[in-house]
């Protein structure tokens, strides 16, 4: 079945669907930690990479998978707030050039120790791989996680604006976005909403780890890294300076990979990034603000 005006096939759509979900909750990810700290961490990639270890090493102890599930939290957890407190917070007083070449090094370092630690041929998903098999809707098939991930994404940026409107946490992390010197003098901790905002992109993290885990199965050095590079030009696209147009560019660019990867054959694949990068080029030449952003700049950050 296809959609004829389109000329998609509903797999393909889902496909889609699914991509720009997970790609909107490391747009999330990575947009909270730059709306408090102005930092692109480049090495939230590397993250998503130690979750989808994780999770590979939780299945291949034959442990249940719910247990892997929180392995997989917990090791993304615990990485996160280190990387916050032995890089990061010692150079916050730096400035923004010094921070991101940080976070440059550190994204290579863990790269390397994964590849030196497990090789280059990598592992797999395990258990969680039956989630490839399709569930039938009328006769179309589309796969369970597809579904699973297209439903998770939107409970969790659900679950994202309540906290951000409805908790102190979620205000103080709105204020220190607009103005971080001025919330402090205000009374806002600058340790606990910067703490919130990177144990919130941890979690945002672990999940993609866990639904790229299952949608490119295969786990290696270099796993979650294309997405990541992917999402950071998402993020761009959208509108760095502000949540809902950087998660709809992260949403965009996702959407974009999950239809093409679908529908391209697969000799011509390789032109995949090609063309996202060059639209990502001309989208920023016409609208260099992002593409979903008013005004000739942005002020608001979270």
């Amino acid at each position: 079945m296809t959609l004829a005006f389109l000329n998609l096939s509903w797999p393909a759509l889902a496909n889609g669907l699914e991509f720009g979900g997970i790609y909107a909750l490391m747009a999330v990810g990575i947009g909270l930690v730059f709306g408090v700290l102005r930092l692109v961490n480049f090495a939230y990639g590397q993250l998503i990479m130690a979750g989808g270890f994780a999770l590979a090493f939780g299945a291949q102890w034959g442990l249940p998978n719910w247990v892997s599930i929180l392995f997989c939290f917990g090791v993304v957890l615990a990485l996160s707030l280190l990387m916050d407190r032995l890089v990061f917070r010692p150079l916050r007083t730096h400035s923004p050039a010094v921070m991101l070449v940080a976070t440059f090094a550190v994204a290579f370092l863990l790269q390397n120790i994964a590849l030196l630690a497990f090789g280059g041929f990598g592992k797999t998903a395990g258990a969680l791989a039956y989630l490839n098999a399709p569930w039938d809707f009328g006769g179309v098939e589309i796969k369970k996680i597809a579904v699973i991930a297209i439903v998770t994404a939107a409970v969790c940026l659900g679950a994202l604006q309540l906290l951000l409107t409805r908790t102190s946490l979620g205000l103080h992390m709105r204020a220190a976005s607009m103005d971080f010197r001025t919330a402090q003098l205000l009374g806002v901790r600058a340790n606990r909403v910067i703490a919130g905002a990177v144990v919130v992109s941890a979690l945002f993290a672990a999940i993609a780890a866990v639904m790229l885990s299952v949608a490119e199965f295969q786990v290696t050095s270099t796993f979650g890294l294309t997405d990541t590079i992917f999402v950071l030009a998402g993020v761009v696209l959208g509108g760095l300076n502000r949540p809902v147009p950087a998660t709809l560019g992260g949403f965009s660019i996702g959407f974009a990979t999950g239809i093409l990867g679908s529908t391209l054959p697969a000799n011509q694949s390789q032109y995949l990034q090609s063309f996202l990068f060059a639209a990502v080029i001309v989208v920023l030449l016409v609208r260099p603000n992002g593409l979903f952003t008013r005004g000739a700049a942005a002020v608001e950050r979270l």
